[in-house]
Parts: structure tokens; sequence; C-alpha cells
């Protein structure tokens, strides 16, 4: 059997945790800045933990070695 390979896009996009949750970049902070508010750019930063539905099927199908 060949090895299973981790999706190289995915490799960029996500991280694990120790426990197994799916690390990713916050959403809705590419453009359209000066429609948001201070407050809501503020909060985007950084990275957020995936929910448990979302993060199965990336741990399933693209970071089977993860």
């Amino acid at each position: 059997m060949p090895k299973m390979k981790t999706k190289s896009g995915a490799k960029k996009r996500f991280r694990l945790t120790g426990s197994g949750k799916v690390i990713a970049g916050q959403a809705g902070k590419r453009h359209g800045m000066i429609k948001r508010t201070n407050n809501q750019v503020r909060n985007l930063r950084g990275t957020t933990i995936l929910c448990e539905s979302d993060a199965r099927i990336i741990r399933k199908s693209f970071l089977p070695n993860g």
C-alpha cells in the first residue's frame, strides 16, 4: 500500500494542537476593512480553533499523518 500523503495546501493553512484540535487563520480579514468596525478587525487577528465538524474533515482528508 502506498503511504497517505498530507495535502500540501492544508499543511500551509492548518496546524494541529497537542490534543488534536485544528488551528486555522481567522476568516474575514482579506479585504473590506473599512466596512468593519475597529473592534471586529481587532478580534479577527491571529488564529482560531475550528469547530469539531470542520476539524474532523481536515484531519481525516487533508492531514492524515497529523
